[in-house]
């Protein structure tokens, strides 16, 4: 018989065909989605540069292509003030196929159609009336770009509607991690033995225009098939807990964050300058094998390479990243692109110093991408510590601008840097000066690589969110929130609930141990309230009495519960284990999640945690002890109790 999950306060049951099927077909649209956004943030302006203006006078030509990359840029910065808005209309959609599906397929098919018409002169408006040609353009991109943000930031907030099992999350958000690594750098690979397949003119390794429209006719079928493969193959959770989500915030709001958080505002500084950086130098390398070294078609082993060390380079990034920590990892990260730039720039037209120089400066880049991606996360608990307030949606929400910016930007500079070096329609390796080659060198290489130091010096010299700091920022806030919440919950005597005494069960399997025994003065001092510690022999956190979550750290190594009886409950699982950054805990709750006696509340890996030397002891508090005339231990020491069996606390009121 086919097993199945069931976690019914959530609603969701799920047979193992279902969850595979869902994670093939999420991977797949990551897939998708990078084959398209590769196509559109690096190929498409070669396209526009190389042959889209051949109007036989080369000014013209190069008065257009700066025309239009500057639209290019523009609009997507635009669309940057936009994005918080199409998040707004996605996180108000509510239909029966889902909130995020249905802008997946409908963005996924729009933008992919309208992408293929961009890679097309428009019936040859582009020479017979240029300025109108202009105009359509500009609306046409805009509408593409939208869309595409639709489809984007819809599949890309789906992750935490397909499953409220941390776990299943995370196979999901890896295999769909891999899915986009592969369609990145396969759209590489293909790009030009594509074009110059179905070119009929082979123009010196540049293609011509038919063989650019059936390479975009190929990367908009897979767009539009990809989204259409989520919306069938993935299921969204139906369930109460998502009905009364925050809305996506405004920009003003995003920009609140970033100025009051100084280390996400830091990080944002560094990566937007890195980003900037990497994506002109990874924008310009097909220019390079084109019209530097003559051999467009090489292009494909380089990407080929990139591919395959990608997969290979997130996958040795925990590893790395416990090894020499993320501030020393991003540190030689840097240095070894800067070391691939330098070798890059006297590397010629030989193809293996070339294919060298390109593997230093791309192998560090996954690498990077996490070790910001990880420090943005933790910025989220240190927004919290400093500010007193939580700004999860807003805080990751920066990331992917910053990833946009540098973008256009890019694009804009990319286009600018063909006209200079007269890399634009008709122009093939011997056409280029050696004038041309020197301008072109120096602003693929000199130009990111002062960029991405002044990127570095950033990150050196002003983030301090350590792995370190973040565990002890977490452990802070643990030990206020107790406090910090017991204040916002009126004692029984003001509420609905009129137990006089109140029975707490343990959470977990185990052996009862005193809660002066507990290898934490804190703890063991009850500065966090009275409670006790179990020896787990289970693995699983169970709710002990009907309550709301109220606490939930991304770590996951602790829950807070505000009882309906209450009870403010803290449970941390084992000491020390924030440092396993959510390593081996799963949680099936979410903040605000009503939760009742029995459910199943976190699992946790108790040989991971005793393999890393830390106790697996589990702690049980109630931090609003103070609201009680009396909190008595009425258990019985280093016995074995069954979860929520036996009566461990008892809480009285006068």
């Amino acid at each position: 018989m086919e097993q199945s999950i069931d976690t019914s306060k959530t609603g969701e049951v799920i047979s193992k065909k279902q969850r595979l099927t869902s994670r093939l077909s999420y991977s797949f649209g990551a897939f998708g989605n990078d084959v398209f956004y590769g196509t559109l943030s690096t190929y498409f302006i070669m396209f526009i540069t190389t042959h889209l203006f051949n109007t036989g006078n080369q000014a013209t030509n190069n008065r257009m292509i700066s025309y239009i990359t500057f639209i290019i840029g523009a609009l997507r910065i635009v669309e940057l003030v936009i994005d918080p808005f199409i998040g707004n209309a996605i996180d108000r959609t509510n239909t029966k196929y889902g909130k995020f599906k249905p802008w997946v397929v409908i963005g996924g098919v729009i933008s992919s159609i309208v992408l293929l018409i961009l890679f097309t002169n428009l019936g040859g408006l582009n020479e017979s009336n240029p300025i109108l040609y202009l105009v359509i353009f500009a609306i046409l991109y805009i509408t593409m770009d939208i869309f595409y943000s639709f489809k984007d930031i819809g599949f890309w907030s789906m992750i935490p509607a397909l499953s409220f099992d941390s776990r299943e999350r995370e196979k999901t958000a890896t295999l769909a991690r891999i899915g986009s690594t592969i369609g990145a750098s396969i759209v590489g690979v293909v790009v030009m033995p594509l074009v110059l397949f179905f070119s009929m003119n082979k123009n010196n390794g540049t293609g011509d225009a038919n063989g650019w429209f059936w390479f975009a006719f190929i990367v908009a079928l897979i767009g539009l098939i990809s989204a259409i493969v989520v919306g069938i193959g993935t299921k969204e959770v139906d369930s109460e807990l998502r009905k009364n989500k925050e809305q996506t915030a405004g920009i003003k709001e995003v920009f609140a964050v970033l100025t009051q958080n100084d280390q996400l505002m830091w990080v944002s500084l560094s990566y937007g300058l890195y980003a900037t950086g990497i994506n002109i130098l990874n924008a310009l390398q097909l220019y390079y094998f084109t019209f530097i070294m003559g051999q467009s078609t090489k292009f494909s082993i380089l990407q080929t390479m990139n591919m395959i060390v990608g997969l290979v380079s997130v996958s040795l990034f925990p590893k790395l990243a416990g090894k020499f920590n993320r501030r020393n990892l991003f540190i030689g990260c840097i240095v070894m692109m800067l070391c691939g730039i330098g070798l890059f720039s006297v590397a010629g037209s030989s193809l293996a110093l070339v294919l060298i120089a390109a593997e230093l400066f791309f192998i560090p880049q996954p690498l990077v991408f996490l070790v910001v991606l990880m420090i943005i996360s933790d910025s989220v608990e240190y927004g919290q510590w400093k500010l007193g307030h939580r700004d999860e949606s807003l805080t990751l929400s920066v990331r992917p601008l910053l990833d946009k910016l540098g973008g256009a930007i890019s694009n804009i500079v990319v286009g600018q840097i063909a006209v200079i070096a007269g890399m634009t329609t008709g122009a093939s390796a011997a056409s280029i000066t050696p004038e041309g080659q020197m301008k072109f060198k120096i602003m693929m290489f000199a130009v990111p690589a002062v960029v991405i130091i002044i990127a570095l010096f950033v990150f050196f010299r002003k983030i301090t969110l350590t792995e370190e700091k973040h565990a002890q920022i977490v452990e802070e806030l643990e030990k206020n929130w107790g406090k910090e919440v017991a204040q916002e919950v009126p004692s029984v005597s003001n509420t609905a609930v009129k137990e006089a005494t109140i029975s707490v069960t343990s959470p977990v399997t185990g052996t009862l141990i005193p809660l002066l025994k507990v290898n934490d003065p804190i703890f063991a001092a009850g500065s966090l309230g009275k409670g006790f510690a179990i020896k787990p022999t289970d693995d699983t956190i169970y709710a002990p009495f009907d309550a709301t979550v109220r606490q939930l750290f991304t770590t996951r190594h602790s829950i807070g519960l505000v009882g309906d009886n209450g009870v403010v409950l803290l449970i941390h699982i084992g000491l020390g284990t924030v440092n396993l950054k959510g390593e081996g805990f799963v949680s099936y709750v979410t903040i605000n999640q009503k939760v009742h006696k029995g459910d199943r509340l976190i699992t946790f890996d108790d040989a991971l945690i005793k393999s890393a030397g830390l106790d697996d002891t589990v702690i049980v508090t109630v931090t609003n002890t103070h609201q009680y005339e009396y909190v008595d231990f009425v258990g019985e020491p280093y016995r074995t109790f069954n979860c929520l069996d036996e009566t461990i606390l008892r809480l009285e009121h006068e």
